[in-house]
């Protein structure tokens, strides 16, 4: 099972009301993407059915720990987007998948006491799978308990979460950011792990996304087009080419959600005009790069946008190398 670094409240929380018998029937983990919410609701589920309320942690050799380890414990399920036959994950969780869980909620449990279904993430379901839901939400079979994912609440039915207890995840805090780093790759180099650790904003998925992929170069070319305006456009020339070529797909589009994150960085240094006008070079530059891979545009003409955007950062003593 994936190690799971911080978060120790919400999971006493949820262990707790267990020992107390009071356990909830619907609990929803909300937070950003990758820090770990999927990965706190297994570890919590697999403390459920080993009867293991007391304890954050079961032993790899406890029956429970070796039927979900090996994805065959008869009372759990957990739903999540479908893999297709080319490869890519379906775009939504469907009624059907959410129907497949009647057999688990019409029968009793036969290896633990409760049932679990972990749903990762509920955002993803469709209206006819999110009301499928509800339906056991509304009325749910006895110890059965529903651990859904969302990394957005706003978009669940307003139904499905008031018939949930919320429990709200933050961005991990530096000391378990860097652990989870550690652990993800030991051989990581410090540059980099500093580089992702920054990068990652408390959120170890997002950057392991990020690995591997030259971030540092990225962002130090965006440092020195936003110190010295670029004036003969060779740095923005520059980083356009090599991230044009198909093989760099995975860095054009890790670029294109670090520029506008690397403009608003610099944003919040700056007060007054200077402000208002990096606020508005951020906007640009999170339009272009929220639409550049849905309209399927010329990436070197986005990465040299993108970059000019970053120039527009420069001092005023450098405003001569933007004419």
């Amino acid at each position: 099972m994936t190690p799971v670094f911080g978060h120790d409240r919400e999971r006493d929380e949820i262990l707790s009301a267990a020992r107390a018998g009071r356990l909830h029937h619907g609990w929803i983990f909300a937070g950003p993407h990758g820090i770990g919410k999927a990965s706190l609701a297994r570890q919590i589920a697999l403390c459920l059915l080993a009867d293991g309320e007391q304890e954050s942690m079961v032993a790899s050799s406890h029956p429970s720990a070796k039927l979900f380890e090996a994805g065959t414990h008869p009372d759990y399920a957990e739903l999540r987007r479908l893999e297709k036959d080319n490869g890519d994950l379906a775009r939504n969780i469907s009624v059907d998948q959410v129907r497949s869980l009647s057999r688990l909620l019409s029968t009793s449990s036969s290896v633990s006491k409760r049932r679990i279904i972990l749903i990762d993430a509920a955002d993803d379901m469709e209206r006819g799978a999110a009301n499928a839901l509800l339906k056991s939400l509304e009325e749910p079979p006895r110890d059965t308990i529903f651990l859904l994912i969302s990394h957005s609440p706003s978009r669940l039915l307003p139904t499905i979460r008031s018939r949930c207890r919320m429990l709200r995840l933050s961005p991990l805090g530096s000391a378990d950011m860097a652990a989870a780093l550690r652990q993800a790759d030991p051989a990581m180099d410090e540059d980099e792990h500093h580089t992702l650790l920054r990068m990652g904003e408390g959120s170890p998925g997002r950057a392991l996304a990020l690995a591997g992929l030259g971030i540092g170069d990225m962002v130090a070319a965006l440092e020195r087009i936003s110190q010295s305006g670029d004036p003969s456009n060779a740095e923005r020339i520059a980083l356009a080419k090599t991230l044009a070529i198909k093989s760099a797909r995975p860095r054009y589009e890790a670029f294109l959600e670090q520029a506008p994150a690397y403009i608003a960085t610099r944003a919040r240094e700056l007060t007054g005009p200077a402000l208002a006008e990096a606020i508005a070079a951020w906007e640009a530059a999170r339009d272009l790069a929220m639409t550049a891979i849905p309209l399927s545009l010329d990436p070197a003409t986005t990465v040299f946008e993108l970059c000019s955007h970053a120039a527009s950062l420069a001092e005023p003593e450098n405003e001569h190398a933007l004419l």
